[in-house]
């Protein structure tokens, strides 16, 4: 009977191949409205469901996972999952799977697009020719940075970090990175990469990319000191997590001319963009799209759909979250 199929909630649309999957194993309450749920009606939502479907910018604290007695299985439309109390989560047997790995690459042009746009100062040219401020070319018009022998330092050297490397080997940079555990010499020489301490490659970048886990230990790890050991030149890119970078204190770098530029895809409180930001015509600014292509977003979805009904299933999450 139908009634006695799982009970899922859905806390926004996703491309239509994973609703209709959804719909057709599941008894499925979708938020209707392309918008996200506010935290009331996420408690509402969850009170009898037996599987949850939510995004990053969904906040599923203990309270949310206390109000859902019945659920089994939290599974997070993002790689990320900062947004969930995996502990408590944990605590009920509930368990919660992301979606790692599919979106490597459609991320790691975002990032790469992102150095291109701040280095040869493109939306800044672009915006200036649309306003019909434009009246011919000119020897000093728009004058940027060279992307070709820069050096792109990456802090984060993960799957996104990798990729990004690649990436810049075909505009000849050096590439100078961090990470918390260091490749094996032969890595590094396949990869065409030089180790170096956190402060020596914020020293050394032309462009700093950042490709980090949100955590406790990362929060504004690119403070007000960080940003002083930057060269001038240098531009700050970041498609990580927004709260990896203290924005109030970029502001005041970007607007003292401390460093050159910066690229931002994610940002601390987001929506709400830290005041300064807007204003500065030295920063590339992006609303989270970093994964945004249509078959990376499909991807996730399928990901996420096939893990929760897995669980559901009495099967076993090919991408559960294990910490």
């Amino acid at each position: 009977m139908a009634n006695s199929r799982p009970k899922v909630l859905l806390t926004r649309r996703l491309p239509e191949h994973a609703i209709e999957k959804l719909e057709a194993h599941v008894e499925l309450e979708m938020n209707p409205d392309d918008r996200i749920m506010t935290k009331a009606e996420i408690l509402e939502g969850v009170k009898n469901k037996d599987g949850l479907l939510c995004l990053l910018t969904d906040k599923i604290d203990k309270e949310v996972i206390a109000a859902a007695p019945d659920l089994k299985v939290i599974a997070n439309y993002a790689v990320g999952f900062n947004n969930i109390d995996i502990a408590a989560a944990h605590r009920k047997n509930i368990v919660v799977t992301n979606t790692p790995d599919v979106l490597t690459d459609t991320s790691a042009d975002l990032a790469f697009t992102l150095i291109l746009m701040t280095g040869r100062r493109v939306l800044e040219a672009g915006n200036y020719l649309r306003a019909g401020d434009w009246k011919g070319w000119g020897p000093l018009q728009f004058l940027g940075t060279d992307i070709s022998g820069a050096t792109l330092g990456i802090i984060g050297m993960g799957r996104i970090g990798t990729a990004v490397t690649k990436r810049a080997r075909g505009f000849d940079m050096d590439v100078v990175y961090w990470n918390r555990t260091r490749f094996s010499v032969r890595e590094e020489k396949q990869l065409g990469l030089k180790y170096l301490k956190f402060n020596d490659v914020l020293h050394r970048a032309d462009f700093l990319s950042i490709h980090l886990a949100y955590n406790e230990e990362t929060h504004h790890l690119i403070d007000e000191a960080a940003l002083q050991k930057m060269k001038q030149s240098a531009f700050l890119i970041n498609t990580s997590r927004g709260a990896i970078i203290d924005e109030a204190a970029l502001v005041a770098a970007l607007k003292n001319n401390k460093i050159a530029g910066a690229g931002l895809d994610v940002f601390e409180e987001e929506p709400i963009i830290t005041p300064g930001l807007l204003s500065l015509k030295n920063v590339v600014l992006l609303p989270h799209i970093a994964s945004a292509s249509t078959n990376t977003r499909e991807k996730m979805a399928m990901m996420a759909v096939d893990d929760l009904l897995a669980v559901l299933q009495g099967g076993k999450a090919v991408n559960e979250v294990l910490i």
